[in-house]
């Protein structure tokens, strides 16, 4: 596992463009290609043998039933977290400022690949499986996508898992932790968010933290390195 989350200090060799598309080719699309499969084939089990999951329901309708004022600003700010636009932003001042601060492009360029694969995945298996949101009064505008699974869960999810890993080179110790334990913490709160305002079933946030997860796994491991205790930092 230390070897997984320093190989990019392990190994700080420079790659070649071609290395780079490459490996991103075989080591991220293939992989995402395997998870969209996954995803779109439990969408398929939830709306067909297992009926919808109608139970389901009742996890929205006791949100529903504990909303508050208070709440409803908090929920609202901390699913804004999870939006396009505010990823997106989040993503490129990430890269800028990593690459700035380490000279490694290929090292920067990771939370931009883990959320477009992230996004990949989701908008395509939405449109496929094509499961409708829960049957509660909605505190957003629903976008065009059906509900399975949660966008927002799933770019949050990729995001900022990818700067937990990143965080691991923090040299100061409690920083590291606060760093990692928010940056954990964050998806979860978007989650609850989208449970809380309406706009997702239980399963549609599940699948979200599966497709991001894997996404921010898939991303950090996409390029080769050397992570034998010969390499040299």
């Amino acid at each position: 596992m230390n070897a997984f989350v320093h190989r990019y200090e392990l190994d700080t060799t420079r790659p070649s463009g071609r290395e780079v598309a490459r490996d991103a080719a075989r080591r991220a699309l293939l992989p995402g290609l395997a998870l969209w499969l996954v995803i779109v084939g439990i969408g398929f089990l939830i709306k067909g043998p297992l009926e919808g999951l109608e139970q389901e329901a009742a996890v929205n309708e006791w949100f529903e039933s504990n909303r508050t004022p208070f709440l409803n600003t908090v929920t609202e700010w901390v699913s804004a977290i999870g939006t396009t636009e505010f990823i997106i932003g989040g993503c490129v001042l990430t890269i800028a400022l990593v690459w700035w601060r380490t000279r490694q492009w290929w090292y920067a360029f990771i939370p931009g690949l883990a959320v477009a694969l992230q996004a990949a995945i989701f908008l395509t298996s939405s449109l496929v499986v094509g499961i409708e949101r829960p049957e509660v009064e909605k505190l957003d505008d629903a976008p065009p996508t059906s509900s399975f699974p949660s966008g927002h869960t799933g770019a949050s999810t990729a995001f900022y898992l990818t700067l937990a890993l990143m965080a691991q080179r923090v040299q100061n110790p409690v920083l590291r932790v606060v760093l990692t334990v928010l940056a954990v913490l964050v998806p979860f709160a978007v989650g609850t968010a989208r449970l809380y305002r309406g706009m997702h079933s239980l399963t549609d946030v599940l699948m979200g933290f599966v497709n991001g997860l894997a996404c921010a796994v898939i991303a950090w491991n996409y390029l080769r390195r050397d992570v034998r205790a010969s390499a040299r930092p």
